[in-house]
């Protein structure tokens, strides 16, 4: 009883001294989650998911110091116990980014170990981008092939299977199941907050096809403000520079509306958009028309405050036309054997298909302050073959993540879970398979004083059609000693040398599992022939780097970010399609040089199959490979004066190399040096130097911008793509590349411009020219790009 009555005495003293506090965003109202109070009797705290925290302070009048990533750190008085509300300012005057997916987690992107870049939703929508691949390719250090992205060098041209770049949307893998490539056109950026770009092997928090790096877009999240945005515009080709291309009688032209709403309110929040696109392109046949919804639903409860709650969905139909050999050199806008698929040598596709993604997720921070999160996907992708039903396929995918993170107040984070992917195909193409995925990952990070580091490890198990061997990790040199899991390990540092000066150095290792794409296709395009390789198997690399990036300031509202690092990625049992002889009922590949090999390849012809029947290309691991290479870049926002200037400007210079000695591997290199008598020895598909370049100025509502692109000539490509399939057969896959080669290999410098007017606060009207001096230039042998286009556009905001 006396017990009862000493806690009935001291309650409402304790209850005096506690001091209860909400901390909210001073723009839109909405709660700061993570923001981190420091009082100066000692106590401590952190915001829960509605900016709320408690602290036990005894001694008052007491100070506090309250801190956020993005918001400027403030500094609260307080006189005595109770409630307090305190608004935190953005901060507007510096260049600072916060980024999720270098630590599933929000970050300051110089406090990063690894390189990063980001691309804001105003570059995407000031320039008129279609879809993602041309976003990404705005980027320092990034290429685009033909829907195939490569970071440093990192991928060549695969025939759109498989992907060494990892595509996150909303921090969850969203590659296809039956190629393992990136949907660019199916990806809602109409509602995404920005673009980031991880440069580096990345597997440990995000498994397969990270090998190579990273793009992630996050979805904007609605405030408690309603927000609305809707942009439409419309674009005409310009007649190419050499008349031979031109096929139209009357110009191209294409049309795109975007739209996005967002609204949260006390318990429940939405964001609803859509996309709408139609051009019937500028190579013949090769249209595409889609229609997009996407969004997602966000509940938080209120008797569960800690606890919030959403779906995310995205649905797209499309159909499109697509070529990858040309009819000629002269005639690089129409396909081989003509735009007409009722032929039979028409090298033109036709499709349609659905691209759907829906999105559950749950988040939860426990009475310890811990992070649970649990986000799900289905993924589903169907491809309707108009001109081949054979051919048609469809996948899905389903995914599950789970992971903890806990925060200690002493600058260590710690981020643990395990993920499980299990990817069904269903296809007259490759057949019928199945693969499953299951991983176990931990990410240790702490900050001392200004020193920050990152360990992590991964453990992948993956198994395709229920053989395991994928993942199976020797121990000794004669394979007796082995794992079931693949380990994967990755370290970085970050130490801030002085207050705008950031050193880091980081390596992290990757794996990439064979596609069912890659494994099993087998198919034929006019003279291109694929055969399957069910033999193939996983090919694994490291990435190392170090570099510094350094703040620079002019005035009080406008800074900037130079960034140089220097780079080296190792790669084993690289997969790439190689050109050779193989039987087309079995798929081998055969060795002319072998005797047994010469007897089954004379059998193949008494059967009736002709010489272009058994050559063709299969997916082979034919590469050990290194890149290494150095990266400047500058990143800028901000105002001088009247005038907000914006930058986004970078060089990389690659030295991508084989390490394969292996003379007929060599031979299928395209280009010879007779000072040397051997091949140049520069990796397929790639080149020495890449620059990238925008500038936007505003002055007074309004706004003009350049941008610019250029990589040095493509050294090596397939050799086979430039001479006859076989001698004298007159026979050719690319019919006319050599000559094209030899004219147009020199390297590619394009320009685009825009300019813009903002006015009634809501409205910008803009006016974009891409490839404003009507360049020819090519991504990859055969694959001719756009003229120069005109955009007219309108955006409105509320």
């Amino acid at each position: 009883m006396k017990y009862q009555l000493l806690l009935f005495i001291l309650v409402p003293f304790l209850a005096m001294s506690q001091l209860n506090g909400t901390v909210v965003d001073d723009v839109s109202k909405a709660p700061v989650y993570g923001a981190k109070i420091v009082a100066s009797d000692g106590n401590k705290a952190l915001t829960d998911f509605d900016g709320k925290f408690t602290l036990n302070t005894t001694e008052f009048p007491v100070r506090l110091y309250i801190s956020a990533q993005s918001y400027l750190t403030d500094t609260v008085i307080c006189e005595a116990a109770g409630e307090i509300s305190i608004s935190l300012k953005p901060e507007v005057q510096e260049i600072k980014s916060v980024v999720i997916t270098a630590g599933r987690r929000s970050q300051d992107i110089e406090d990063v170990a690894i390189s990063m870049e980001i691309i804001r939703p105003e570059l995407v929508d000031n320039k008129g981008m279609a879809n993602l691949e041309e976003a990404v390719d705005q980027s320092p250090g990034v290429f685009t092939m033909d829907g195939q992205v490569s970071i440093r060098g990192g991928s060549g041209f695969a025939y759109g299977a498989g992907s060494r770049v990892l595509l996150l949307w909303n921090g969850v893998p969203i590659l296809a199941g039956d190629a393992g490539d990136a949907k660019w056109n199916a990806i809602p950026m109409e509602s995404a907050a920005q673009i980031e770009i991880l440069k580096g092997a990345s597997s440990v928090l995000y498994g397969s096809g990270a090998l190579n790096g990273i793009i992630s877009l996050t979805e904007r999240e609605p405030g408690l403000k309603p927000e609305t945005r809707f942009k439409i515009q419309s674009g005409i080709y310009d007649n190419p520079r050499r008349a031979s291309l031109k096929w139209w009688s009357s110009n191209p032209m294409f049309q795109q509306a975007d739209f996005y709403h967002g609204r949260m309110f006390k318990n429940f929040g939405f964001t609803f958009g859509a996309n709408g696109y139609l051009n019937p392109g500028y190579k013949q046949g090769e249209q595409e028309n889609r229609a997009r919804i996407n969004g997602s639903i966000y509940i938080r409860p209120s008797k569960m405050k800690n606890l919030k709650a959403g779906v995310g969905y995205n649905f797209q139909y499309a159909k499109t036309g697509n070529f990858i050999i040309w009819d000629s050199d002269s005639t690089a806008y129409v396909p081989g054997g003509g735009a007409d698929t009722s032929l039979d040598e028409s090298t033109l596709t036709y499709q349609d298909g659905i691209r759907m993604s829906i999105d559950p997720y749950v988040k939860m921070v426990d009475k310890f302050k811990n992070l649970h999160t649990l986000r799900t996907r289905y993924y589903l992708v169907s491809n309707n073959n108009i001109s081949n039903p054979s051919q048609s396929t469809t996948s899905d995918v389903t995914y599950g993540d789970y992971q903890f993170q806990t925060r200690w107040e002493n600058g260590i984070v710690l981020t643990s879970g395990f993920t499980y992917t299990r990817t069904n195909v269903r296809s007259n193409l490759f057949g019928d398979h199945n693969s499953d995925n299951l991983a176990a990952y931990s990410q240790y990070e702490q900050k001392i004083g200004k020193l920050d580091v990152t360990a992590g490890v991964r453990l992948e198990h993956f198994q395709q059609d229920g053989k395991r061997g994928d993942t199976y990790y020797y121990l000794n040199a004669d394979s007796t000693s082995k794992l079931p899991v693949y380990p994967i390990a990755r370290l970085g540092l970050h130490y801030e040398v002085a207050k705008a000066t950031h050193l880091r150095a980081s390596i992290g290792q990757g794996i990439r599992y064979p596609t069912v794409a890659e494994r099993y296709t087998s198919t034929s395009v006019g003279a291109l022939n694929v055969f399957k390789n069910p033999n193939l198997y996983p090919e694994s690399g490291w990435a190392a780097e170090i570099g510094i990036k350094q703040g620079v300031k002019i005035g009080d509202n406008w800074m900037g970010y130079v960034d140089v690092a220097g780079f080296i990625n190792q790669y084993k049992d690289m997969m790439e399609f190689q050109f050779g002889v193989f039987n087309p009922v079995t798929s081998k590949r055969l060795d002319i040089d072998n005797p047994d090999d010469l007897v089954e390849l004379g059998q193949l012809f008494a059967q009736g199959f002709t010489i272009p029947e058994v050559l063709g290309f299969a997916a082979v691991n034919a590469e050990r490979a290194r890149i290494t290479g150095i990266e400047l870049s500058f990143n800028s926002i901000g105002q001088i004066g009247d005038v907000k200037l914006t930058s986004l400007l970078g060089y990389t210079y690659m030295n991508p190399v084989t390490l394969n000695n292996d003379s007929s591997y060599l031979s299928t290199f395209s280009t010879f040096d007779p000072d040397t008598n051997t091949f140049v020895n520069i990796l397929k598909y790639r080149f020495n130097h890449l620059a990238k370049a925008d500038v936007e100025l505003e002055y007074k509502g309004f706004s003009i911008g350049f941008s610019c692109r250029y990589n040095s000539n493509m050294t090596n490509v397939d050799r086979v793509f430039e001479i006859e399939i076989f001698d004298n057969s007159g026979i050719y896959i690319l019919p006319g590349l050599e000559n094209y080669r030899k004219q147009f290999n020199k390297g590619n410098l394009v320009f685009d411009a825009r300019m813009g007017y903002s006015f009634g606060k809501h409205y910008r009207v803009g006016f974009i020219v891409n490839n404003v001096f009507n360049e020819e230039y090519s991504s990859r042998p055969g694959d001719v790009q756009p003229p120069r286009n005109f955009i007219v556009q309108l955006q409105m905001k509320f």
